[in-house]
């Protein structure tokens, strides 16, 4: 053998039924004690590097038969149990009666569902940690079950797991017939190959009733991160502020492709007297569910095709948020294209509010929303060179800088016309 290339490993039935690395198991628990004590400053970060490390512990301990029996059966089956759990009312009901103890028989009597059937869902949530058992046929609710019962969280079940899951399981048949290629095109998606239709992400969840929970999912993915906004991150008043024109009638801020205007909400209630009026764009059917509140008074929705004319001339700031993520490159230049053709030299600033992956050590949020991109409509989250060949490249605007809220946070790449 010559040197440095290593023997070829010999996998054979043991391996399976060996723990992956138990003797890394004293150091990391080591480590992790250690570690633990960082939790006391409140710190987001050492909290999310302390849950990767209690994964590695995790991934050591376990044999490989375990991970995969997890992965094929246990996974799945938490998915569907959810699923019910959100179809019949159960984590409404459940936050509605408390932390208190709560018994199968009487959940089911108020559901009208077979308490067989309810008692076989809970059992597993209960033995994988999403409930906590406390009797035969009893469970109290956890944080995580608890919270299942807001919109928020539940939506991203239907839209993500039943709407994608096809295209997740089939990736593997997709990329076999078309030779193992990067999918580049909007036409011919995963998901498309899958479902076996022509309608994309989009339009699927249109006709089947899931608009509403991705939408909702969209205002739930990202909770408890920074936003740009915020003090510390991007300084608004020198970025965006200074230099606004001061009318009252003119545009701010255009949220294209803004969803039910969470993200300008947001804005809002940290920016309240910037100048000039926040717009809301998206499809007739997104916008027209917009209900009139005192909360969203500050907004102004309007119907909008994103591919389309911006009807918004010269605004302060156009800003979109996990919009080109949706597209590849060819059909996010045309995005980028319209935007360009509305922005007023010298005034103008687009927003671009989405992942920036580094060179390594990629979050594991943003590497798995990157193969749900690459799975559900061919696009993809992408790196800083892609960013720069994206937006510089093919659509000659100008980054000027790119705003980094720390691991695991979308950046916000602030552009201009060149």
């Amino acid at each position: 053998m010559a040197k440095g290339i290593e023997e070829p490993v010999t996998v054979t039935v043991a391996t399976t039924t060996t723990p992956s690395n138990l003797s890394a198991v004293p150091h990391l628990v080591k480590e992790l004690v250690e570690e633990a004590k960082c939790l006391e400053s409140g710190c987001n970060e050492a909290r999310q590097a302390l849950a990767i490390k209690a994964r590695t512990l995790v991934q050591a301990l376990e044999t490989p038969r375990e991970t995969m029996i997890k992965h094929c059966w246990a996974q799945p089956a938490v998915f569907a149990a959810i699923l019910c759990g959100n179809e019949c009312g159960l984590w409404k009901l459940m936050a509605k009666n408390g932390v208190r103890p709560q018994r199968v028989k009487e959940l089911a009597a108020t559901l009208d569902v077979d308490p067989v059937l309810l008692s076989r869902l809970l059992r597993h949530l209960g033995a994988m940690g999403y409930l906590l058992e406390v009797g035969e046929d009893e469970y109290k609710p956890t944080s995580f079950s608890l919270s299942l019962s807001l919109p928020i969280m539940n939506g991203g079940y239907p839209s993500l797991i039943t709407m994608g899951g096809p295209a997740f399981l089939n990736l593997h048949e997709y990329e076999r017939s078309r030779d193992w290629k990067n999918p580049t095109d909007a036409k011919d998606s995963p998901l498309m190959h899958a479902h076996k239709t022509d309608l994309n992400y989009f339009g699927l969840a249109a006709s089947r009733g899931y608009l509403e929970d991705f939408n909702n999912h969209m205002g739930g993915y990202r909770q408890g991160r920074l936003p740009w906004m915020a003090p510390g991150f991007v300084p608004v008043q020198e970025v965006l502020v200074k230099g606004a024109g001061p009318s009252p009638e003119a545009v701010f801020m255009v949220d294209v492709g803004g969803g039910l205007g969470h993200d300008l909400l947001e804005f809002h209630r940290y920016h309240p007297a910037v100048p000039g009026k926040l717009i809301v764009q998206d499809l007739t059917q997104v916008v027209g569910s917009i209900v009139p509140s005192e909360e969203n008074r500050a907004l102004t929705p309007m119907a909008h095709n994103f591919f389309d004319e911006q009807p918004i001339k010269g605004a302060r700031a156009y800003y979109l948020h996990s919009v080109l993520h949706d597209w590849p490159d060819d059909r996010a230049s045309e995005i980028l294209g319209r935007l360009k053709a509305a922005m007023r030299p010298g005034y103008s600033k687009l927003l671009i509010n989405e992942n920036v992956i580094p060179r390594t050590n990629a979050y594991w949020e943003t590497s798995a929303l990157d193969l749900v991109m690459l799975s559900l409509l061919s696009a993809q989250e992408r790196t800083e060179r892609d960013w720069y060949d994206l937006v510089e490249g093919r659509c000659g605007l100008r980054i000027v800088k790119i705003w980094s809220g720390g691991r695991g946070v979308e950046s916000l790449i602030e552009c201009e016309l060149k």
